[in-house]
């Protein structure tokens, strides 16, 4: 009889998670200042791929953010699944998608604006954690609803629909399929649903209509769940070899759909989707086979300490000062190592305070989750 692995939690989702959370706490500032320390080619292009495009464009900073909703998607046959299968209650799990959803998009209100109380027109409502959480909770109830022909058909809708209203739709007296920042027509509904201030004026990365095609994001993660969740003990090879040809097909696809539909983040455009469901799931098919199926579990420890707690260390700036803490325990050190590589020291220093933190966390089993 084969075993099915699906009550197993994968280590690997939780060191993904916590690899992609690595770079949010800091760690693109090594490059950043070893860029600006040696002014080599070399450094130079790394710290590019670590700084977001302007507009169209793509850098591997961009795949930070659709990477953990890509991973959120994976953990749903794991949590809202594993739920469906003990006959839980469609009605009672559709309440509490929704529940998580809405505080998702409080604490996005919360962490963009804190708690001081603002004029409306002063508050931005658009975040980062409102994405996460809308996106999550459209994406679950489609699951709870559908099978995976369905999940299929909507991804695929999702995203063909929202290339349509970009290439047939434009902001007023800006022609048809206008893409530029002034002139399409996402930023202008924005304009319109959003309640507030857009991050940048005419436009906010984190939008409301937007959220349309990152559906799309969590979905191709709730694909790659279920792929992993109903592997055989013996079938796990043959997983990996079909998330690596379906992520490669979907980068060469996203590059395509780029001719006609630019890759862009602040969009998310349909391209963009492609392209970082592509790269998310070589990453979490890599990151499978080498801590779940082959065993290599141990260096992967570093990120998942990190990624079991990935909300916590996002929201943690507000009640940490890290750059204080920081500099209270190792400003000696930065001294001792003196310029210009004390600045390299001092980030790694600052990372490590952090991993710490989230590690007395951890041993003390303590996990901030919604």
């Amino acid at each position: 009889m084969k075993q099915v692995l699906s009550t197993q939690r994968l280590f690997s989702l939780d060191a993904l998670r916590g690899f992609d959370m690595f770079w949010i706490m800091g760690a693109e500032e090594i490059f950043h200042k070893l860029a600006e320390i040696t002014n080599t080619p070399v450094w130079e292009g790394a710290c590019n791929q670590f700084t977001h495009p302007d507009w169209h464009g793509f850098a591997l900073y961009d795949l930070i953010f659709p990477l953990f909703l890509f991973l959120a998607g994976v953990a749903t046959p794991y949590s809202v699944g594993r739920q469906l299968e003990k006959g839980k209650d469609k009605q009672g799990l559709l309440f509490k998608v929704i529940k998580r959803g809405l505080i998702l998009v409080l604490l996005g209100v919360i962490y963009n604006n804190g708690l001081v109380i603002k004029p409306i027109a002063e508050i931005r409502f658009a975040s980062v954690l409102g994405r996460i959480g809308i996106a999550y909770m459209f994406a679950n109830i489609i699951y709870i609803y559908f099978k995976d022909r369905g999940q299929v058909i909507w991804f695929v809708s999702l995203l063909l629909g929202y290339w349509f209203l970009l290439m047939f739709g434009s902001a007023p007296g800006y022609p048809m399929g206008d893409l530029s920042m002034q002139g399409n027509i996402v930023s202008y509904l924005d304009t319109l649903l959003v309640p507030g201030k857009l991050y940048l004026g005419i436009h906010d990365p984190e939008g409301l209509v937007s959220a349309i095609p990152a559906i799309g994001t969590a979905l191709l993660g709730i694909y790659a769940g279920n792929m992993l969740k109903n592997t055989t003990a013996d079938k796990q090879k043959a997983t990996v070899v079909k998330m690596l040809a379906i992520g490669v097909s979907l980068v060469i696809l996203a590059q395509i759909w780029n001719i006609f539909l630019p890759i862009n983040k602040n969009l998310w455009t349909s391209s963009f989707v492609l392209q970082c469901g592509g790269i998310s799931m070589v990453l979490m098919a890599t990151f499978y086979y080498i801590i779940d199926v082959l065993g290599y579990q141990k260096w992967a420890f570093f990120f998942k300490v990190i990624g079991v707690n990935s909300i916590l260390i996002y929201l943690s700036g507000h009640f940490i000062d890290w750059e204080f803490t920081t500099n209270a325990l190792f400003a000696w050190l930065g001294q001792l190592i003196g310029e210009p590589y004390n600045a390299v020291v001092m980030v790694i220093c600052f990372l490590a305070v952090k991993w710490v933190f989230l590690y007395f966390m951890y041993k003390k089993k303590v996990f901030l989750k919604v």
